[in-house]
């Protein structure tokens, strides 16, 4: 495989801005997402993409790589698509997206993702042809905590029969029709699936996804991967036993600076 890693890191946050430079635990916050990255098997390189100088200097003071990008991006994942197109990287087949903000993303889900996105599908039963190439793949993991079915701030998707995505929200989906609720965790088998914002995608695809302008249900929804949904393209969801610790607010910093400490003692 021939796979990149790229994390996306913008200063101008709108909930907690600077928030890669964050170094109270004595490494900048994008350090210790690279430092997650670099432990995955599958991953040739990693690059850190953004649109600020000194996140530029704050990077390449720890020994990795970052290259300026646009401030013009709507999303990461235009981002990604800005530095799949610079001849330095059009080589690789395989572009991974990484948040910058998820200090704790367990290198082997990277590892699943580039494994999946370059692995052909199974054909279709009776087809005598081969299945067309995986355009895109993201993570999920299933809800455990009721109150996280009904929160705006955890992306839900829902999958067909073989884990293709349906759709994304930040609304309760599916909706129980039945009591007006949701569905008692424990009574049944479970049927909300939580979002991670990690992507891996092939190059190909990457570029056309970044050549769509945004669609209406993205700037509805603020979430980028439904453009890929409205353009017709085919995401496999892949189902991860744990959800990372996205940092969004300083209360997250101050939980994921406490956990860091309490596990290097």
């Amino acid at each position: 495989m021939s796979v990149i890693a790229v994390i996306p890191a913008r200063f101008g946050s709108s909930r907690y801005p600077g928030k890669p430079l964050l170094k109270a635990t004595g490494k900048f916050l994008i350090e210790h997402v690279v430092e997650q990255v670099r432990q995955a098997r599958h991953v040739q390189e990693v690059i850190v993409a953004t649109d600020d100088q000194r996140i530029i200097h704050a990077v390449e003071s720890f020994g990795a790589k970052a290259v300026l990008t646009a401030d013009t991006h709507c999303s990461g994942t235009d981002r990604v698509a800005e530095v799949a197109r610079r001849p330095e990287f059009v080589h690789y087949q395989y572009f991974l997206n990484v948040q910058g903000d998820e200090p704790e993303i367990p290198p082997e889900t990277i590892d699943d993702l580039a494994r999946l996105i370059a692995a052909s599908p199974p054909s279709e039963k009776g087809s005598e042809s081969a299945a067309p190439p995986r355009e895109m793949v993201t993570a999920a993991v299933k809800i455990t905590d009721p109150a996280a079915i009904n929160n705006p701030n955890v992306v839900k998707v829902v999958v067909d029969a073989v884990g293709r995505a349906l759709y994304f929200s930040r609304s309760t989906i599916p909706y129980r029709r039945a009591d007006g609720g949701v569905v008692p965790v424990g009574d049944q088998p479970l049927l909300y699936r939580q979002h991670l914002g990690v992507y891996a995608y092939r190059r190909d695809f990457l570029l056309r996804l970044a050549a769509h302008p945004p669609c209406a249900l993205e700037d509805c929804e603020k979430l980028e991967q439904l453009r890929a949904l409205f353009m017709g393209a085919t995401i496999l969801v892949h189902d991860v036993p744990l959800a990372p610790h996205g940092i969004d607010t300083p209360a997250d910093y101050e939980a994921f600076i406490h956990r860091y400490q309490r596990g290097c003692r």
